[in-house]
Order: C-alpha cells, then structure tokens, then sequence
C-alpha cells in the first residue's frame, strides 16, 4: 500500500511541476530515483518499481549487485527521501521553468518518442552555431538547470555569449550528471562523508541529508601492488595480498555502499576505473525518466577526463568539491576558453597512439592550456579509433587542461556498438546529439566554430618518442634518446639532469641474481610495466606490445630474469582479447605475466625489486629506470630506487625491457643477439601498422566487452564475504591505523569564523618549480624512518604491513604526518639537500616536516609555504590540500597553481596567493627565514575574486600579490573556513 501511494505522491509531484523538477539536476528525486536505470542501492528493488519506465535506457547496471534487503528495510530507506522531496516542492517558486517553451519531444524512427529534451535549436539563436561543442555542454546544462537561484537566465546567457565573456573570466554555475571515484581518494570521500553525518547531529540536524544527491561510481582499483610479477599465479596472489592490507578500507567501502543512497561500489580485480568508466559506466546522453540530457562527470581522479574521448564532458576535481557536487552544490567555475586543436593526415606505419599523445602533451604544455578546455576537430579526426582519442584526453592534466575534448561522432556510435551497447540505446544517442547540435557528421558541411586560440598537427609529422626522465612533457623522439640520456648524465641535478661524473658514468657493477651473473649501470631498465589507464584501454598498442613479445621469442630474445616485468590491464577484456590472439604466452615467455587489474607502477604501487637489485643500486647510487607505459614519471613516484623514468607506448616497453638499458639508439645498436647468434635490431621485432590493425579486427569483440561487465557485478569471494554492520552512522574504531575520525568539525558551530589573514607566520618549506601532489602528499611507500612509520609502529603494526600512504588516507594521523614526506623533496631551506625536512626558524633545528609543524603548531604560530610555477600539478589529491591544513598551514604564495589544487586548497580554508608577474621569492629577496603578514580584510563582502593584497615581512620587506579566490562562491567557502562546513551549516538550515 504504502508503494502505490508513494508512486501516486511521486507522479503527483512531477506533474505539479514537470519542468521545473526536470531542471535540476541534483534533485533528491531526479538523482535518487530518475537515474536510468536507478542505481542499485538499499533501496534499488523499490526504486525500480516505484519509477520503472527508464529501466531499459542502459545497457549497464542491470544486475543487482548486493543481497536483496527486506521489503521493511526498502521503505525505511526511501521514507525519508520523500520527505525531502515534498520539503523540496513545497519550497520551490511558482512559476515555470524559463525555458519551458524549449521542451521538445525526440520521435522514434518506428512511432512514439524516447523523450523530450531541451532544445538548443529552438532557441534560434545564431551564436550556438559557432560555440565549441564543449561548451555546447556547459549551454544545455544551465539551460536545463535554471531555476533563477543556483542557475539563473543570466548564466544562461553569459555562456551563449561566450566567445565575448570567457576572455572576461566570467563566473557560471555547472551541474555534473554523476561523480566517479577511485578506491584512494574515494575512501577519503567516504570518511568525510561519514563524519559530517557525525557532525549534523552534533548541530541537532538531520544526518540523513548527507547523502549522494547524484549518481556515484566508486571503482576500486588503486590498491593492488606488483608484489608477486613473472608467475602465472600473479594475480591471485596479488589480489590476496591487496585483501591482506586493505581488508578494514573494503569493509568501510562496503558500509559505504548500503549506508549512503545512490553509491556504486565495483570491487576491486575489475580494472582501473576510467577504462571501467570507458567502456562501462559512460552514459553519453541520459535518459532519466523520458528526458534526454548529455553524460557529464566530475572524478576525484585527474584522469576522469579520459572520459572526454568518448564525448562526455569530464575532468578531475579535488575530493572535497566532489562531495560538494554529490551533495547537491553546482559546481562554480569560470566560464573556460577553448583551444581549438586541429588535427590533419594519418600516422606513419609504426607510430603508436602514446606516441601521438606525448607529442600532443608537449604542444600543449608549450602552447599553455591551464584552466582551458582543448577542443578537438579536423580531418585527422577520421583517422584517429576511440581508443586513441581516449588515450589523448587522458593525458589531459599532463598537458594542463580541464578537458581534452573529442566531439561525438561516428566513430563513437561504432566504439558504444563493440563495447556492448545496445542498438537502441546508440540509436537514441545519436537521435538526440543530432537534433540538439552536439554531433559531428564530417560526411556533412560544418559551420565554422570560434575559438580561444588554434593550434594544428599533422599526424604524419609524429615520431617514436618516449618522455623523461622525470616529467611526461619531457619529450625525446627514439632517434634522439642515446644522446638525451648522455646529456642527462651530464647536466646538474634538474628535471633533465643527474650530475653523474664523466669518469663514473660507464662503471658497471657485477653481482649474483639468484645464482646468475648480472651486471647494472646508469640507465640499466629494472623496471618494465605495461600498466595505467592511458594505454592498457588501447587494443592496438596492447596486441602491438604482444607482437614484439612474439617477435622476440621466435628470435630467441629474452628480457634478462632481474628485470621486474609486469602487465596491468586496465579491464578483463584485455585478457579476453589477448588469449583469442594467441598473443598472451609471448608475452608471458617475456615476464610479462598479468599481476592484476588496477592501477599499478604508474602510481607507485610496483612493488619492492629484489634485494640483490635494490643493494646494487643503493650501494653504487646508480641511476636506474623503468619503463612503463603510464602517464606519470614525477620522481620518486614510480620507485624510490628508480631515479630515471620514462613514459613509452606498451610495444616500446617490451624493446626497451629486452634491451636491458634506455642507453640505446635503437636505429644503430642491436637489443641483443638471436639464438643463431646474429644480432637483432629494434626494426627486426617492430611490427607494422597493418599486422597491428589484423590482429585488433580478428581479435577484438563485442561479446567479450559484454560478458565481462556482466560478471564484473557479481564481485569476487573475497569482497563478497566481507560482511559489514547496517547503520547508517559509522561507529568509529580509535584502535584503527585506517579509518580514524578526522578533526575536521570539532567545536563546529552555526556561526562561521569569517574571513581571516595571516599574521606574523613562519615559512614551513621554501620550494621552487613544479612541485607536485606526489611531493606534497605522497602516495607511494611509507618509509621505515618516516613520522608516520613511527605512529604504525607505536600502535603495533610491523613493517611489513605498513601499505601505501595511499592506501591509508582514510587516517588523517597518517596522512598529516605524511604530507611533504617525499624522498626527493627539495626544500631552499635546507640549501640543497633532498629530502622530508625542514629547518625550525626560531630553534634553528633540522627536523621532519611533520616535527617542525607540530612544533609551531603547540607555540600557537601559524605558518606559509613559499613555492614556484606549478605547485601542485600532478594528481587531483584532497590531502595534498587537507594534510598542509592539519600542518597548521594557512597560505600558500606561489608563481603559479594547478587548477584542481588551488581550488582543493580554498575548499580546506588555506589561502592561495600568486607573486605578480616576473616575480617570486627569489627575485624579491626572500630566504623563508622571515615572519609573513598577510593584509587581507576580516569583512568577507570586502574581498573580491583576484584582488590584490599586501604581504608585510619583518625583515621590512613587503610586496603585492594576487589572492587566488576566483570566484564569488569560493569566497563564501573561505568565510565558513572550508567547503565542506560551508555544506553542512547550509543543509542544516533546510
């Protein structure tokens, strides 16, 4: 009874208010229950029949992932929901929606209707035509969102008027259709979320409206390690090991998926979430309940954007603005400019699509993209599969940008077929792009579009290339790289440089591997891995990577046995396609065995190298590298042991792996020689862009994406026995070393503490350029004389237990102690030397990071960091932000930010400040050994977005910076010390 009356409420309500309630997008209804399919949840069986019509609308979902709860339990669940729903109605405005005349129905080819959908051309406005398609996005969106509160007809209006407002650096408000997470930053996420139920009820509110207003994907995949590489039994003893370690992180993941509505937990041994996210959980246009609107997502992963190759609108954000967003905040950003990146001819035979996109990530780093949206087009376009397109935005916070956007097209319709999508869905797909001017047919005439600015490559033009040896915009092509390895020899310690003396730099060490002689030097390869989401989502370099392995073996080449080799696929369906090759046991003859299916030595987690390689290393400070086939190659993030990495394309893994060295120049010097004793070149074993392209039409198959995704909800036994409480606050265990309570809410009140400077602070760290989230908050091994080494050993766990510090960032103990705990931190205050310390201005003493905070921290002294261009580029990490706060850090005076960390760093209270142009520390004089003022108004309504302020030393020197708060709505965040106190004082007056 209770069911039908429910129903009967729900269509009530819509009826009541059809428009307005398909205007928002973060409503409780429209994101609890109007999901097409609803997201199986508690309450997941009752959702479905309560709104069932758009059950057939996705190909994914359809299996109920947990055990079916009572009937009892399903009503208890959505009681409250409807109450917010009924609060939500009753409070909202009588009149309709703006835009209610621009509601249109999209007939089906056979009779009837998919849906109806707002409609950009009938806004017969001639301004779209030449609008970006990406930003076509963002149009629809607040048209569909506006409501003349959170979305006003203004926005509306500023972004059909872009190529006029962007250069102004306007404001809008934007409404992702979903959240995606990964299993590091998620359980953060979870934590925090968590803990503001704790702290609603602590304010004598409802704990209950902490919940997932939008549809939340969780993948779990960031925690497998290459502990166990070259055994055909690696991935079941990798992934038992990952229970080991991480068994209380799944187990609160797991509470997380009941206790929050609408969160999707895919449990670890899947894939790495934006492949998962590629060819899985990526909508490209929404059904929700008979209205059509494009997929958008918002990751706390900064390669969401992967996303963006299949047409959907996607980048990284920091964790803390991901809660926002499920919590039903619109995200506030500036309106973006869009670079217009024109691609023309066709790959020469042999040039792969990693190539590709690291010629592009060093155009567009050169060409500067931060806080732009790069938008594809061309005639190259056609010439270019899906993967490959996923392989460029993935890339795209390497080469700066919020998005790097490929329009929906053709080959996007023929990539949603092979991935498992049915015709229908397709059909409506392409039904709704085409009607509202978000579908590219370059079988047809296309009007020209504005940009920002214009770029434009040739493909022909691209070359063999790999990047490094210490960031992925370090390009050197394969012809250059003998003599790029020798200069960096040579140069001073830098990005390009190891400062090796001439007459060491040919020295090579002999020792015993397991019985074995072997021998080391500078550049020797240790490391060889297939791994990241970047490529292992691309079949042509994957089988392209089994052919040099297969090449090789009927040569008789053999990667040497102290060479740690791994292969990561990023989905089950790489295996799939592999065994159907026939390609998988070259590949395994190589060491290239499958360890598991995560995200691995692209973010650290490549497990420890054997001892006998570790001491040679250690011993002799040889500059060893890896190879791998990542996105990534920061220093001290790959290994702590592998001073040199390089970013390569899969089959460039395998060469250099079985040439034992990136001391090579492929073009000359054999990789080794063949079991007739003649020697073997790199053109011997490349193969051709036509044996690559046979192997991917013979091998590569509808079926295997659907039978992989229909068996990835069915889990694995070990995630399907962990048995967790059903409450829907957390009981908070003090005993755990990963899930501890944050601070964050202590002595919360209902008054915020208002806006704030800075007075009479001393410099933490002094830092130079591009310091990175791995810098800040690294999430590789923790080592064994580290602060938060001590705080696990003091609570009793053994060394060889103490896991990543990013499997542990669900203790805030741990993460605190953690932050700027990079090994190869280089610190001005330090004058030279490497490592996780600074020096305590006042005592003059060398300590820890983590010693020196708490010191200033108990003299009630605040602190600042002093950085160059680029602080904190690299990973979208919440605790690069969180763990300087917990420091006792309160701003931060930098060149220049990345997007995702300054903004993390408004979300937890810390000031971001940028020197005027052509100045920084140095050129002002400034040691770090001064006291820091910072002049800014307690009256928040006194602060504007990029005003200037004065920063006072008590040396006598003072300069003018820029205060990084770029929009209206991050101040509001400063003036409530955060984003997501902000959050709760809101709900809480609802």
């Amino acid at each position: 009874m209770y069911i039908a009356t429910a129903s009967s409420s729900a269509s009530a309500l819509l009826r009541a208010s059809r428009a307005r309630f398909f205007s928002s997008s973060t409503s409780t209804l429209s994101r609890t229950f109007l999901a097409a399919p609803p997201k199986p949840s508690s309450h997941s069986f009752t959702a479905q029949r309560l709104l069932s019509s758009s059950a057939a609308t996705r190909w994914s979902h359809g299996v109920h992932w947990r055990a079916p709860y009572t009937l009892r339990s399903q009503i208890r669940a959505i009681a409250p929901v409807l109450e917010r729903v009924q609060r939500r109605i009753a409070t909202m405005a009588p009149e309709s929606h703006p835009f209610k005349e621009h509601l249109t129905a999209l007939p089906k080819p056979g009779g009837g209707e998919y849906g109806k959908f707002y409609s950009l051309t009938s806004l017969k406005d001639p301004r779209i035509d030449k609008l970006p398609y990406s930003i076509r996005i963002l149009l629809e969106s607040a048209i569909r969102n506006c409501d003349n509160f959170q979305v006003k007809k203004e926005d509306v209006e500023k972004i059909l008027d872009w190529e006029n407002t962007a250069p102004k650096q306007v404001e809008i408000p934007f409404k992702p259709a979903r959240v995606l997470l990964q299993d590091f930053t998620g359980v953060p996420a979870v934590v925090d979320l968590a803990v503001m139920r704790d702290a609603m009820n602590n304010l004598g509110s409802d704990s209950n409206k902490i919940n997932p207003l939008v549809p939340v994907d969780l993948v779990v995949d960031h925690s497998v390690q290459v502990d166990v590489a070259r055994s055909e039994n690696a991935v079941q003893a990798n992934m038992e090991l990952e229970f080991q370690r991480n068994r209380e992180r799944f187990a609160f993941l797991k509470w997380g998926s009941t206790a929050f509505q609408n969160m999707l937990v895919v449990p670890p041994g899947s894939g790495i979430v934006h492949q998962v996210n590629l060819e899985y959980l990526g909508r490209v246009v929404f059904n929700t309940n008979g209205l059509l609107y494009p997929d958008s997502v918002v990751g706390t992963d900064s390669h969401t954007t992967m996303i963006d190759g299949l047409g959907v609108a996607g980048w990284g954000v920091g964790g803390i603005e991901a809660e926002a967003t499920m919590l039903g905040q619109p995200m506030s950003m500036v309106l973006p400019g869009v670079v217009g990146f024109k691609l023309s001819g066709k790959l020469n035979n042999g040039v792969t699509a990693t190539d590709l996109v690291l010629t592009v990530t060093q155009i567009l780093r050169k060409h500067g993209v931060v806080g732009k949206f790069v938008e594809f087009y061309g005639g190259g376009m056609g010439e270019l599969s899906l993967a490959d397109r996923a392989t460029i935005a993935n890339m795209s916070p390497e080469y700066g940008a919020t998005m790097g956007f490929f329009p929906v097209d053709h080959v996007t319709l023929q990539y949603l077929k092979l991935t498992g999508r049915s015709d229908e869905t397709v059909a409506m797909i392409e039904g709704y792009l085409r009607a509202n001017k978000l579908f590219v047919d370059y079988n047809e005439p296309e009007s020209e579009r504005v940009y920002s600015s214009y770029l434009e490559l040739d493909l022909s033009q691209v070359e063999p290339c790999i990047s490094g040896p210490k960031r992925p915009h370090d390009r050197v092509t394969l012809k250059d790289m003998k003599a790029d390895w020798h200069a960096c020899l040579d140069n001073k310690v830098g990005f390009k440089g190891f400062a090796i003396p001439k007459e060491v730099q040919d020295k090579e060490v002999k020792f015993s591997f397991h019985g074995q002689p072997a021998e080391l030097k500078h550049g020797s390869v240790v490391i060889a891995a297939i791994t990241s989401c970047t490529n292992t989502s691309n079949p042509s370099v994957m089988l392209g990577a089994a052919l040099v392995a297969k090449k090789a073996c009927e040569l008789g080449l053999r990667v040497k046995p102290w060479v740690k080799t791994s292969l990561a696929p990023g989905s089950g369906v790489v295996t799939k396609y592999l065994l159907q090759s026939g390609l998988q046991k070259y590949l395994n003859e190589q060491g290239f065995n499958i360890v598991g299916y995560g995200c691995t030595t692209c973010i650290g987690n490549s497990g420890d190298l054997d001892e006998s390689v570790a001491s040679v290393i250690a011993d002799n400070d040889i500059v060893a590298a890896a190879v791998l086939s990542g996105n990534r190659n920061f220093e001290g993030r790959v290994h702590a042991l592998t001073r040199a990495n390089y970013l390569a394309s899969p089959p460039l893994v395998v060469a250099y792996a079985l040439a034992g060295t990136v001391d090579i120049d492929f073009d000359k010097e054999p990789i080794g020689t063949g079991k007739d004793g003649k020697s073997v070149y790199f053109r011997d074993i490349w193969p051709s862009s036509e044996e690559i392209a046979q192997v991917v039409q013979s091998s590569v198959l509808p079926e295997m994406f659907r039978s992989t995704y229909e068996s990835i909800t069915k889990g694995n036994p070990i995630w399907n026995q962990l048995s967790v409480p059903e409450t829907k606050l957390y009981s908070w265990d003090p005993n755990s070393t990963y899930i501890h309570e944050p601070p964050y809410f202590k002595g919360m009140t209902m008054d915020p503490p208002g806006a704030h400077g800075v007075k009479d602070a001393y410099c933490l760290l002094n830092f130079g350029d591009s310091i990175t989230t791995d810098h800040i908050s690294p999430a590789g091994s923790i080592h064994k004389d580290s602060p938060a080494a001590k705080y696990l050993l003091e609570r009793g766990v053994d060394r060889k237990d103490f896991n990543s510090y990013g499997s542990r960032r669900g203790n805030d103990e741990v993460m605190a102690r953690g932050t700027f705990a990079n090994i190869r931190l280089v610190n001005k205050l330090l004058n030279g030397e490497v490592g996780p310390k600074t020096v305590h201005i006042p005592s003059g003493e060398k300590l820890s990071v983590f010693d020196a905070a708490t010191k200033y921290k108990s003299a009630g002294q605040d602190t600042i960091v002093l950085a160059g261009a680029e602080y904190g580029s690299g990973s979208s990490r919440d605790w690069a932000a969180k763990g300087p706060m917990l420091l006792g850090v309160k701003a931060v005076i930098a060149k220049s930010f990345e997007r995702i960390h300054r903004s993390n760093l408004v979300g937890m209270g810390i000031i971001p400040l940028c020197f005027k142009a052509g100045e920084d520390a140095d050129t002002l004089g400034l040691t770090g050994h001064e006291r820091y003022t910072i002049d800014l108004p307690s009256n928040i309504s006194e602060i504007k977005p990029g005003q200037d302020v004065t920063v006072t030393t008590d040396s006598g020197k003072s300069f003018v910076c820029t205060v990084r708060f770029d929009t209206e709505v991050e101040l509001a965040y400063f003036n409530h010390g955060g984003i997501l106190p902000y959050v709760i004082r809101n709900l809480s007056k609802q």
